[in-house]
């Protein structure tokens, strides 16, 4: 198991990597592609069409930020709230539970992107050259025997 444990940073870079391209693959055509079509789209499943437009930049630079591992913690949460809402508005996750086929990936992306916010980027990133191993995101510790 500790040989296991030396691979953390290994396993945290290839999911954030694999996260990162699946993300700039679907935000990419959101913003440089065909907008307006997927604007069409959004308003057809029920949103406002600017939604596709922060749904772009969502996933075509917060997946930016994971391929480098930046601001890693705050990206991955953005994705996973992000992967939520289509969970509950567009692949019916809770309306039709049973109807896994219908929101299997998408799920294993918000479970993924919320993995990477809990857990940060790792040893193998930019978060962990800026801020050191603390991460940038940890609270002070209190100085011993003040309150």
């Amino acid at each position: 198991m500790e040989a296991l444990e030396k691979l953390k940073p290994l396993a945290l870079l290839l999911l954030r990597g694999a996260l990162a391209v699946v993300f700039i693959f679907h935000g990419y055509p959101k913003l440089f592609g065909n907008t307006r079509g997927t604007m069409q789209g959004f308003a057809h499943m029920g949103f406002p069409t600017y939604f596709a437009v922060i749904a772009g930049v969502l996933e075509f630079f917060g997946g930016c930020l994971l391929a480098v591992g930046l601001f890693t913690r705050v990206a991955g949460l953005l994705l996973a709230g992000e992967m939520v809402v289509a969970l509950w508005r567009v692949h019916g996750m809770f309306t039709n539970p049973m109807a896994v086929g219908n929101y299997e990936f998408p799920m294993m992306m918000a479970a993924s992107a919320f993995a990477i916010a809990c857990l940060g980027a790792g040893a193998i990133s930019m978060d962990h050259v800026i801020f050191g191993s603390r991460g940038g995101w940890k609270a002070p510790r209190k100085a011993k025997g003040r309150d």
